[in-house]
Formats: structure tokens, sequence, C-alpha cells
């Protein structure tokens, strides 16, 4: 139904939209004015300013901003990348600059001092904004309504809508399927949280029964770019760990590297992933076959020109300068927490300096943007969006799963899922939203704590009374590469070009897998044996094709899921001609990470491979989710359900039991280069 141009100047003036408007105009020049008072005061050389100057420097820096800043905003998006990024830092300082410029009382001259001044200014803005909203995301989401809503009038004007249109868009009718990752959070941990009434909004959903709680097993390994193989592709089995060496070529993969991530994908992807029909990947480690991806690692590069909501956040004062000026107040506040880690003696603990202190405010400001992208992904109304918020799974690396610090970024991370739930009405689909993570956290004090050496060590010191001989043989760097992944390690005989068997092993290295089974830190060796695999410990061993034990079952302490893990595991590509897993505490649970981290996943123990999904109540599910490729399938048939995919036969249903050659470890050598299927 057509609009009438009398409707539209009478939404425009709509009492609610003129009261609003006011409102945020009052708290604009308020705060305008205690910045401008701060900024000239704290200003050297700068005399005592009269009130009439300072309110007219408030009304010349909106003026300045009405101008400037829909200018800025079109350069920004033309630059996209990181042109927005770096122009996004200085977009408030410009107008401010231009400002005090032009202001006709000349309280501030110079260039430099100008320049210093706005610096200033903006920084005690943001920290105002800051302490305004301190509990409230009510800022933000003003600001994502507005970039939702302009998105959508710029929808509908091509669509041959009305030139002007202030009216607020309909909410969509369309369904679509928002998929949120939770990176690192274990089930339990989400669960203590809800019933501690720590997260709110998740609190909300499951007290009033609009959605249900799943958990679901990782597998082994339980790593991000593994998980996300199997949920976005379906094809775990391409990605043994989160890092690992490739005898073909001799190159070390590190899947948290653009260029290897492009390879990786290039394996794992048959153009049928879970995103493929118009779908939009954010942060994540691969696309899903997304036609969309914004800050995936596998296409390495920042959102382009067509990424409003990225132009948007870095122009916008409540964006990117005020996320930059709140990071280094977030370094500040680790460096205080970990005095304090350090002055109660609190154990297990790691060094929390070094390249964590970027990390920190980076995954803050990360999840700023990409809830803005999201938001715009929502406008546009595109069916599918899946992305991943990673500030819980920084922080409990360093400061451990269950301590204060990471669960109180929990709490940020529950927050933002209810700035998505208040945004919903604006979105041109009725999102329906799923939360998941794709593992969890095993704490624990690090190998080399404990035992006063790391892994690389111990393998060189076993291996050592061989390592001439070998170099004689033929002269290899690193005749035996130890590549770990938290308390997961794959050990790899360099000079040989294919996996060996256990005989192999012992000839070549006699005492490396007697000396690593007896070692108080290692829980677990796997070495693949005429008869298939087998899992050696201090005091036993296991065949995993029969389940037959010898001596002490070392599978024991790591729960009924863990032969079904490794012998999966096992038929992985790329894996090492022998598999480490760190022993682990009975009573607490604690793993030993390979790794300098309190809080580690990759491999078995604990917590780490006890994932969460969080669905809305009455959608059918498996009962058992066992692995990343039975998410992807369940997500598929939700994706189904929604009318947004056509059925597909699924290669292995759900339940069904596993095929000989699901479990046969020799199948690594036979797996496809493209996929594993």
């Amino acid at each position: 139904m057509a609009v009438s141009p009398r409707d539209e100047v009478r939404a425009l003036f709509a009492w609610r939209r003129v009261l609003n408007r006011m409102r945020a105009v009052l708290r604009s020049a308020l705060t305008t004015f205690v910045v401008l008072t701060l900024t000239l005061w704290l200003m050297p050389g700068v005399a005592s300013t009269d009130i009439i100057d300072v309110l007219g420097l408030v009304v010349l820096v909106a003026v300045v901003g009405a101008v400037l800043r829909p200018l800025l905003l079109v350069g920004i998006t033309a630059l996209g990348g990181w042109g927005a990024m770096l122009l996004g830092v200085v977009a408030q300082v410009v107008v401010m600059t231009v400002a005090l410029e032009l202001d006709p009382a000349e309280q501030i001259s110079g260039l430099p001092t100008l320049v210093t001044a706005a610096v200033l200014a903006v920084v005690v803005a943001a920290l105002l904004d800051w302490m305004a909203d301190s509990g409230s995301d009510d800022t933000f989401v003003r600001e994502a309504r507005r970039l939702m809503r302009a998105v959508r009038r710029r929808a509908a004007r091509r669509d041959g809508g009305p030139l002007l249109t202030f009216r607020r868009p309909a909410p969509g009718t369309e369904p679509g399927l928002l998929m949120v990752q939770l990176d690192g959070v274990a089930e339990p941990v989400l669960r203590w949280a809800v019933r501690a009434g720590n997260l709110p909004v998740l609190g909300h959903w499951l007290r009033t029964g609009s959605h249900v709680v799943h958990p679901w097993h990782t597998g082994l390994p339980s790593t991000t770019p593994a998980s996300q193989a199997g949920i976005l592709h379906g094809a775990t089995r391409q990605v043994p760990g989160f890092r690992w060496y490739e005898k073909e070529t001799g190159k070390l993969m590190v899947s948290s590297r653009p260029r290897d991530a492009a390879i990786i994908e290039g394996r794992i992807s048959d153009g049928k992933g879970l995103l493929r029909d118009g779908g939009v990947s954010i942060s994540n480690a691969f696309s899903g076959d997304a036609v969309t991806n914004l800050l995936t690692v596998s296409h390495a590069a920042l959102p382009g020109r067509s990424a409003r909501g990225w132009a948007a956040f870095m122009a916008s004062p409540y964006g990117f300068t005020r996320a930059l000026v709140l990071g280094v107040a977030e370094v500040f506040t680790e460096l205080h927490q970990a005095r304090l880690q350090r002055r109660r003696n609190l154990q297990p603990r790691v060094s929390r300096s070094g390249a964590f202190l970027a990390l920190r405010p980076a995954s803050m400001l990360l999840r700023d943007v990409n809830v803005s992208l999201v938001a715009e992904q929502m406008a546009r109304g595109v069916p599918a969006i899946y992305c991943d918020l990673v500030d819980y799974d920084e922080v409990a690396h360093h400061a451990g799963p269950a301590r204060p610090e990471s669960m109180r970024q929990l709490e940020n991370l529950d927050r933002m899922l209810g700035v998505l739930e208040r945004l919903a009405p604006e979105a041109a689909r009725r999102y329906h939203l799923v939360v998941l993570s794709d593992h969890g956290q095993s704490q624990g004090a690090t190998f080399r704590q404990r035992y006063g050496e790391t892994l690389d060590e111990v393998v060189d010191r076993l291996a050592a009374p061989d390592y001439a001989a070998a170099v004689e043989e033929e002269p290899a760097p690193a005749p035996v590469l130890v590549v770990s992944s938290g308390n997961l390690s794959m050990i790899y005989l360099t000079r040989f070009p294919h996996r060996l068997k256990r005989a192999a092993v012992e000839h070549a290295y006699p005492r490396l897998i007697s000396g690593l089974a007896a070692h108080p830190g290692v829980g677990l060796v796997v070495v693949q044996d005429d008869d298939g695999p087998v899992v050696y410990g201090s005091g036993g061993s296991q065949r995993l094709r029969d389940g037959a034990v010898t001596g002490t079952d070392p599978l024991l302490p790591y729960g009924p899921r863990a032969r079904r893990d490794l012998l999966r595991h096992q038929s992985s590509a790329h894996i090492g001609d022998l598999v480490v897993i760190s022993s682990m505490g009975p009573a607490t649970q604690e793993v030993a990470a390979f790794e300098e981290l309190v809080g580690s996943h990759g491999g078995l123990g604990g917590w780490q491979t006890e994932a969460v999904l969080v669905h809305p109540a009455g959608w059918p599910v498996d009962d058992d989710l066992d692995g990343p490729d039975a998410v992807h399938r369940q997500l598929l048939r939700w994706l189904t359900m929604l009318g947004l995919r056509e059925p597909e036969p699924a290669p292995l249903e759900a339940g069904e039991p596993l095929r000989a050659e699901d479990l046969d470890p020799d199948i690594s050598a036979r797996l496809s280069p493209s996929r594993d299927g």
C-alpha cells in the first residue's frame, strides 16, 4: 500500500519520535559541554573561559558534526577495509579540531594545540559516555537501530519505494536463522552461570521456556577450526588439530593463518556448506560457502565498501573511537586482575602479559564490530547468519575458564544477545536465534609448570641417542617434530614420508613410545599397529578397534566416549605418527596443557569436549549430538524446516552405526585432498 506524503510528514513529527530526538540532543549537548569545559580546564595556557563561550562552542561542535560526519561516513564507506579503520580513528578528532579552529572566541590556537585538545576531548567524551551507559546498551542499540532503518529505507527505495521515507520500516515476516557462537563456553559453565543469575538474557529464555539447552560432544580435536570445519562444512576430519604437519609437502599448517585457512577451506568445501544459500559468515575460521564473508579468516580481508555496518561503526562517536579508548582501560584492568592473582597466589595460573594484553581489548572491539555487522545483515534480510564471538575464550585461556574475569566476559556476551534481541524488530526477517559453542575449556597447571620441562624437551631427551644417526642418514632440521594444541600433541618423524607403525617408530627411536607412556604428565600415547591403533598408558594398553585391554585400561579417566573419539581422530588426514594426550587429575579433572595456557582445549579430559546448543523450544533435535558434523546436519535440518534450504540426504544419519571405513585409521591415506566427505 502506497504511503502518502502527509503520512510521511506525520510520522516524522510523531510526538514519541520528537521526544526521543530532543532527549538525544539534550544528552549530546550536555556531554559536549562537560567535555569542552574539562578539556579547556586541562589544557595548559588556556585562560579561564566564559560559560557563554563554551555554550557557543557546544553549538559549533554540533553544527560541524552534522556537516562533517555524513561526509566522513561517505569517505569511510568508499575506502572500506583498513582505510575505514584508519579514518574511523581520526573521524571524531577531525570534527573536534575543525570546531575548535572555527571557534570565534579563539580559546585555543595553533594546530598542534588544537589537535591535542581534540584528542583529549574525544577521550574524555568516550569515558563520560561509558560512565553514563554503564550497565546499559541503550546508546549502542540506538545507533544500531539507526543503521538498520537506513539500510532498510535504502532497500525500499531501490525496490521503487518513496524517495523520502521517515516511517519506521515494518518488521519482517519471512523466517531467518541467526546462529551466534560463544567461543569456548562449556555446557556446565553456561548452566552454572544461568543458575547463578549471571546471564539474565539466556536465563530469561530458559526460564520462560522459549529456548532449551542441549549439550553436544565435540570429540577430538576440541578446537575451533575442527569444530567449525564440521559445523559449517560437515568435514571435521580434514582438520586434525589447531596446527599440524603435512609430510607430503613438509609444511606446518596453522589454521589461524589466513593463507593456511584458505587452503584448508579448499579441501573441506564442496559448495554445499551451511551458509551456501545467501548466508553470511562473520568472524569465523571458514565461510560455510557463504555468499558474504566478513572478517572470515579463510578470506583474509576486512569488510569492504558494501559493509555499511563496518563504516558506520568506525564513524560513530559511540563506535570505534569509544572502543579504542575503553580498550586501553581494558589493558589496565587486565594488569590489575593479573596482579591480584599473583598477590593471592592463585593456582594454577600463567603469565598474562605480552601479546595477551593486546588480544583482550582487541576481542572487546571485535565483539562490538561483529554485533554491528550482524545488525546490518539482519536489516538486509539475509536468510542465515553465523557469527563467532571470542571474548570468553581469549580471557579464559589466560585467567581460567571459571575465574571471575572469564565469567565477566560471558556476562558481556549475554548482554550482546540481549542487544540482538532488542534489534530483532528492526530486521527484514523474523529471525530465530540459536546460540552454540564450538568446544569448552579445561583448567590446569601447564606441563612445563608441573615437570620443569616442555613436551618438546622430553621428546628431544628420549630421542637424543638416535638423533646423530638420523642426521647422518638424512640431514634434517628436526627429525622429530612436536606439534601441540592444548593438551593434544602430535609427534611427526619428519624424515619418513608416510605415517609409521609402532614397530617402525621403535626401530627409529627405541625409547620414545615407552618413555612417553611412562612419563607422569602423559596420559595416553596412540600409535598405529598391525591390528589398528593402540593406546598406551603407564600401566597398560587398549586396542582401540575391539577394546581389548592389557593391564590397566589407560582410557578409564577420560570417560566412556574416549575410545570412539580416538578412533575417529585416527581417521583424520595428516595425523601424527604418535598422538599424545596429557594426564588428567581424577579428582579435579585438570589437564596439563602442552602450551602455556591455564585454560586449554584441543585434546581430551575435563569440560573441553562438552559444548552447548541453545535453541527454540519445540524444535526437533537429535538425542545424541556426537561431533561437529552431527551439529552441521542438525542445523541443516532446521534450515530446511524454516524453508531456507532444500532438503538433501545426509551422508550419515544421526544414530546410524559407524561404517568400517569411518573407524579405519588407514583411510587417512586415501582421503581426497579436496574434502573428506
